[in-house]
């Protein structure tokens, strides 16, 4: 599994990402008509880079230019050269569409079989994929890998989650991968069966593709009786594959820097900030034919840190998302991201991980609501538990929603398939 690279000194790993910075910056020159426009314009001549350093002279990369050049107008092949083609979901306009060669399919393997292995997996064990197969990444991208990775592979793909319970019973799954949200639905899922979820053979949940605050991975090891390994990734840069915790230290996400460069800059303005700092991530691969991408903001927030791990693996970690730049939500002057108000109400053992928040205009006033889920065991005092609930977001996060509602054990919607929606904007 790469064990070299990934335990490689810091100073022989600049050096590959030197040599790497500049091969992509050329190619892309070359091949990628917006790059070469892009670069021109910056004054940047592909010759000028000489260190991994001299990324940060190099144009960002947006979702907007992803959506400007639709359909593929930053591919660097022929189409006679792609073997494969992604796309993001589409729910806020054009998707992005991506594309693979040979080489890029193997490297997606590649990262993924690294991921398995750094989340603790065997080769040999057996691994349940629930994340949804087509066009979104997730899917094929943990099936490719975990088949690498020399695993059994039950491409069960999202939904259908009374056959997914009796899948892993039967076929004695040693691992998951799914969402977060679809983790918890899937062990609700299997205490309405009558079955213990606890009692399942499953060990490790590969969880991703929504941010996951720690209460929430406590309630998903709690619910599976199981190690929730969280895991990073985008359809722009690869898919799922970029970033895993290790199951040693669970202590933030390995970055695999010797294919994908990592940043941390200033939302607003871009400056680059020191480590350990929280601001958005941008990424640049070092690796990709199809779709090289340079200095690409992902609008994830996060922190970089190079302290050694427990793991051994040198190389660098983000921490979970806090959230997403453009998912910020202003209130009445107060900035506030879902994951914040998230942490803050699991906090409280009455609460189930399930919640809604509803933004509305009135009078030219912005209000926001919060529904939350009880836990179905709740017998207590309601009153008493909404103050407290009140009391803690005002205390953590300077706010208090406008109206607070605690309903029902199972009251709110569940998703079986895709990403769960939390913020519902009607302004």
């Amino acid at each position: 599994m790469s064990e070299t690279i990934q335990h490689t000194r810091r100073e022989e790993l600049r050096e590959l990402q030197s040599e790497r910075l500049r091969e992509t910056v050329a190619y892309a020159y070359e091949n990628v008509p917006f790059y070469r426009e892009a670069l021109d314009e910056a004054g940047v001549a592909p010759s000028d880079i000489e260190q991994i350093d001299d990324v940060r002279t190099l144009p960002f990369t947006t979702k907007e230019d992803f959506r400007d050049e639709y359909p593929d107008g930053l591919f660097a092949v022929d189409d006679a050269d792609i073997r494969r083609i992604h796309a993001s979901s589409g729910t806020t306009g054009k998707p992005k569409i991506v594309a693979y060669t040979e080489d890029d399919l193997e490297l997606w393997d590649e990262v993924m079989a690294r991921s398995m292995d750094a989340a603790g997996l065997d080769p040999g064990e057996t691994f349940q994929n629930a994340y949804g197969y087509g066009l979104f990444t997730g899917g094929l991208g943990f099936h490719g890998g975990a088949e690498a990775f020399g695993a059994t592979v039950i491409p069960a793909s999202g939904g259908n989650t009374q056959r997914q319970v009796e899948l892993a019973r039967d076929l004695e799954s040693d691992a998951i991968g799914c969402t977060p949200s679809y983790a918890l639905y899937f062990a609700e899922t299997a205490e309405e069966m009558d079955v213990d979820p606890r009692e399942l053979p499953l060990s490790t949940v590969l969880y991703g593709a929504e941010p996951c605050t720690e209460p929430m991975r406590e309630e998903i090891e709690e619910r599976l009786d199981a190690t929730g390994i969280e895991n990073y990734g985008l359809s722009e840069l690869i898919g799922p594959g970029v970033a895993v915790e290790c199951h040693e230290a669970q202590d933030g996400m390995h970055i695999w820097e010797d294919h994908f460069y990592p940043e941390v800059v200033d939302p607003r303005t871009g400056e680059v900030l020191p480590e350990g700092e929280e601001g958005e991530l941008v990424l640049t691969s070092l690796t990709k034919e199809a779709l090289p991408v340079l200095r690409y903001r992902t609008g994830d927030l996060t922190t970089l840190t190079t302290d050694e791990c427990a793991c051994g693996r040198t190389m660098v970690r983000m921490d979970g998302v806090t959230g997403r730049a453009d998912d910020l939500i202003i209130v009445r002057g107060v900035n506030l991201y879902p994951s914040e108000i998230e942490a803050v109400v699991l906090e409280f053992e009455a609460v189930a991980p399930y919640y809604r928040i509803d933004l509305e205009r009135e009078d030219n006033l912005d209000t926001l609501e919060l529904t939350i889920e009880l836990q179905e065991a709740f017998d207590g005092d309601r009153d008493r538990l909404r103050s407290e609930i009140l009391e803690r977001l005002q205390n953590a996060l300077s706010f208090t929603p406008d109206e607070l509602e605690l309903v029902e054990s199972g009251t709110l919607e569940r998703t079986e398939v895709g990403k769960v929606k939390r913020v519902y904007d009607h302004r």
